[in-house]
């Protein structure tokens, strides 16, 4: 009984060992297309809303006076018309209105004067058209001064146009010489980003260059536009390059000015082989993908470019089309079977 026992346990043992060479290790992958498709280099800066520069009007005072009520605020959105200031004229400057309508009088008086004279022929038509002409520039330099408001004791300052004050340079209470920039009114609707730029990087820049602009706090807010002006000289309060980048128009009501930005500026556009990220794996040799042919994975060396999100640009070891791993590639070998996962 013992013979046929030790040839049953062999032909077992027989059955067993057929049956594990009979399955293939395999590694459960999944795979993408390596695809063809524009590639760029993005540089990620940061900036503020601003009032586009030329889009800013600014209010000066006519003469010199006392400000006797400041009715607009920093900040504040005003419609045309408004009262922003009211001011109190100064005595010299009414005094100078009081000079000029006498000399008005006095004008028109001499000229009367002569043209009688010219009747008696006790003047002569040149000392004629010599008052006539004292009398024009009389009257010229009255009407200069009742244009400045110098002929009012009080005068209010109204906002020339819709926008929001984004300068106030008066108090109550102060007196003021004439021609001082007291309120700036920029123009709601037209704003900028004014992003800065580390100076090393200027080189990639230019005008026209594509940005895209997100809020930093509305993480929701995204808005498309192209770099207008790059200045050519260092912010010394930032140490950085001011870039300035419009907001479109019909963005603007979800921004508001001094609001902090971040911008993605497209670099260096063209076209290369992009596959996702999660497909290159790195070693002491280098950078390197597993590519899928026939069930069966290969190693193969590459060269990355670009990385932007989820995805790599490859600029020399793929073509496009060709298939790679991208899930399940850490526990490949070169030449170790492959299926891929349902």
């Amino acid at each position: 009984m013992r013979g046929p026992l030790l040839i049953i346990f062999g032909l077992a043992l027989g059955f067993v060992s057929l049956d594990i060479h009979a399955e293939t290790p395999s590694v459960e992958v999944r795979t993408a297309m390596a695809t063809q498709q524009p590639v760029s280099s993005i540089l990620t800066v940061y900036g503020r809303v601003r009032p586009d520069p030329d889009a800013v009007i600014t209010v000066s005072l006519p003469h010199a006076g006392l400000i006797t009520r400041v009715a607009a605020r920093l900040g504040q959105r005003v419609a045309r018309g408004d009262v922003l200031l009211e001011v109190s004229t100064a005595p010299a400057a009414y005094m100078e209105y009081l000079q000029a309508r006498s000399t008005v009088d006095y004008a028109q008086r001499e000229l009367e004067r002569q043209e009688q004279m010219l009747m008696t022929q006790l003047a002569t038509r040149s000392q004629v058209d010599a008052a006539r002409k004292a009398l024009a520039d009389a009257r010229s330099s009255l009407q200069a001064i009742e244009a400045r408001g110098a002929n009012k004791t009080a005068q209010t300052l109204p906002a020339p146009t819709d926008g929001i004050v984004t300068a106030l340079n008066v108090s109550q209470g102060d007196r003021v010489q004439a021609d001082t920039a007291a309120v700036a009114i920029a123009n709601g609707g037209r704003l900028v980003a004014i992003l800065g730029v580390e100076p090393e990087e200027l080189a990639g820049l230019h005008t026209g260059t594509p940005v895209s602009i997100h809020s930093v706090f509305a993480t929701d807010y995204q808005a498309d536009s192209q770099l207008s002006d790059i200045h050519a000289m260092i912010d010394p309060q930032t140490g950085l390059v001011d870039a300035l980048a419009p907001i479109p128009q019909d963005n603007v009501n979800h921004l508001v000015i001094g609001s902090y930005l971040s911008a993605d500026l497209v670099l260096n556009q063209h076209t290369g082989i992009v596959i996702p990220r999660s497909a290159v794996l790195r070693d002491d040799h280098g950078s390197y993908v597993f590519r899928v042919s026939d069930n069966r994975a290969s190693r193969v060396a590459v060269e990355t470019g670009t990385e932007h999100d989820d995805w790599i640009e490859i600029s020399r070891g793929l073509k496009a089309g060709e298939s790679v791993v991208i899930s399940g590639n850490y526990e490949l070998t070169d030449g170790m079977a492959v299926r891929k996962a349902k």
